[in-house]
């Protein structure tokens, strides 16, 4: 089943002589439980592409569905909704609350949805024990190392128990031991939870754990790759700068 479509998805900033084509007619499926790598060098689209699949960014033409649902009839009151409840998300940076415990910030954005706290702290116990942190529930973000606190996030994001988690650069912070650890926590998810993810990356030995790998050129995919391919394609994984214009 697909969870994520998207139809001649464009995206522009700017108009006139100044207007830039960051995206230019995008046709995506992704099924449930997949693990999707983006790569690609800065300014090919995958982080804008990812903005525009979570309800952040409207796209300039053409259609994202998500969940069976056209994110493009929706209003922004709907479209939150939707983040809150449908879309998990982790980033480079944590975005723990500094003065919260590792269960309070993963409980924090149920409890703004309105679920009883007593739910909401059952739930994110729940969570934190899927990412081996229910030990430092306790703990603030200060008394954690970078790869605990990005496990905290995961933890946060997975709570709500999303249709599709979208990772931006999410083992960018961290150094190889702790990027290993959250990378083998994220294909777990996939594997074992069925949860889909969408993750953007330079790192090729991160992209190299998803099960499908998706890279972007010029606003659009440049290759779709199976993890059955990857090792006949060793140029896959490799990111070049775009070549200055001489014309």
């Amino acid at each position: 089943m697909a969870i994520i479509e998207t139809r001649n998805l464009t995206k522009q900033f700017g108009s006139g002589d100044i207007a830039i084509e960051v995206l230019r007619g995008v046709n995506l499926t992704i099924e449930t439980g997949e693990f999707v790598a983006l790569m690609g060098p800065s300014g090919s689209g995958k982080s804008t592409l990812m903005s525009i699949i979570g309800g952040i960014e409207p796209p300039t033409s053409g259609q994202v569905i998500l969940d069976g649902i056209d994110l493009g009839t929706l209003d922004d009151d709907q479209r939150t909704l939707i983040r809150r409840r449908k879309i998990g998300f982790v980033f480079q940076a944590f975005n723990l609350i500094p003065t919260l415990s590792a269960l309070e910030n993963v409980a924090l954005p149920m409890e703004l949805d309105g679920v009883p706290r007593n739910l909401a702290n059952e739930r994110a116990a729940k969570a934190l024990e899927r990412v081996e942190m229910l030990h430092r529930r306790d703990h603030i973000p200060s008394k954690l190392s970078g790869g605990e606190q990005q496990r905290v996030a995961v933890a946060r994001a997975i709570a709500i128990e999303p249709v599709i988690l979208l990772a931006d650069e999410p083992t960018g912070n961290l150094d190889s031991r702790q990027s290993g650890r959250v990378t083998e926590l994220l294909r777990s998810l996939a594997s074992d939870l069925n949860q889909t993810i969408v993750m953007v990356t330079h790192d090729a030995q991160v992209a190299r754990s998803a099960f499908r790998l998706l890279k972007f050129r010029d606003g659009n995919i440049e290759k779709d790759i199976s993890q059955d391919d990857f090792a006949r394609d060793a140029s896959a994984f490799q990111i070049s700068s775009p070549q200055p214009s001489t014309g």
